[in-house]
């Protein structure tokens, strides 16, 4: 049972169908019975992914103007479907993702109406904050992004050096965020400074063209002389609000800036081991820590 659940896993990729039972696991680390007693039932099309309404003008004009590429990811997909029930892809399935979004990190500045090459100098008058102190630069930088409709944080900067050297040896993760019916995943592809995100569907169906629908912005100028670094973040509304944006860069501090080496674990497993990976493993630490936000 376990291993055709972890077959569907990898078939149904938009979308894992796991009921969110509030319980907290009582062993650190291992989903609680009632997240993992979810059944298996008929793997769905790509139309009766619960997702796909979200994202079907783009696959759309993905099958309308570029058919051939776009009947190449399908065929990915007829393949795993033609795989025995039991025999987990998850090793195949990830290298997949580490290849698109490798390709989506080095496009510099994802999705149109995003900014190309945005510097703190654009946003905050580095040479007006120089005299002030970090807890002072924290409070201009907060208060300047609280009627904004986005994100923005201040950084430890030795939290995020521990972040920046996980993310150059390990850059790719895939992220759940909670949705009313399971959990969407999002993959998180860390470019330089910058940690662009798109949905998993989008790299299933578009590939190298999927387009980011969150970006990470993290300036480190004033890390040295201050000890902060600052954050602030574009997203795509059409797809995210504040709070889901919110639930995903908490999400990069669990796993990326966290101390108890258990958790940046599956981070490493997903890019250098990803055969022993699994994707309730994500679920379940989210479900452990609380991470989450209220249900759209």
């Amino acid at each position: 049972m376990a291993a055709a659940m972890v077959h569907m896993c990898c078939l149904y990729r938009g979308m894992l169908a796991v009921r969110n039972t509030g319980i907290r696991p009582l062993i650190p680390g291992v989903a609680p019975l009632q997240l993992r007693a979810f059944s298996v039932r008929k793997e769905p099309t790509l139309e009766e992914n619960p997702f796909y309404s979200k994202y079907g003008d783009k696959i759309a004009q993905l099958r309308r103007l570029k058919p051939q590429e776009f009947e190449a990811c399908i065929e990915k997909r007829r393949e795993l479907k033609r795989q025995p029930l039991g025999q987990s892809q998850q090793a195949e399935f990830i290298k997949l993702i580490e290849e698109e979004s490798e390709k989506l990190g080095k496009r510099a500045s994802g999705s149109g109406g995003f900014s190309k090459d945005k510097t703190l100098g654009s946003i905050l008058n580095v040479d007006m904050v120089k005299e002030k102190t970090a807890e002072e630069i924290g409070q201009i930088w907060m208060h300047y992004f609280a009627t904004k409709d986005t994100i923005c944080a201040i950084i430890p900067g030795e939290k995020f050096e521990t972040m920046s050297d996980r993310g150059k040896n390990c850059p790719t993760f895939l992220y759940a965020l909670p949705q009313e019916e399971g959990y969407e995943f999002f993959v998180g592809q860390w470019s330089g400074n910058e940690l662009h995100f798109t949905s998993l569907i989008n790299v299933q169906t578009i590939g190298q063209n999927a387009p980011s629908q969150l970006i990470l912005y993290h300036y480190p100028e004033l890390q040295k002389d201050k000890g902060i670094v600052l954050m602030a973040a574009e997203m795509d509304h059409k797809f995210l609000d504040v709070t889901k944006a919110q639930c995903l860069a908490n999400q990069v501090q669990l796993f990326y800036g966290t101390q108890h080496q258990e958790t940046f674990h599956l981070v490493e497993l997903f890019n250098h081991k990803p055969a022993d990976f699994k994707h309730m493993s994500v679920i379940a630490k989210l479900e452990q820590t609380g991470i989450s936000h209220p249900r759209a």
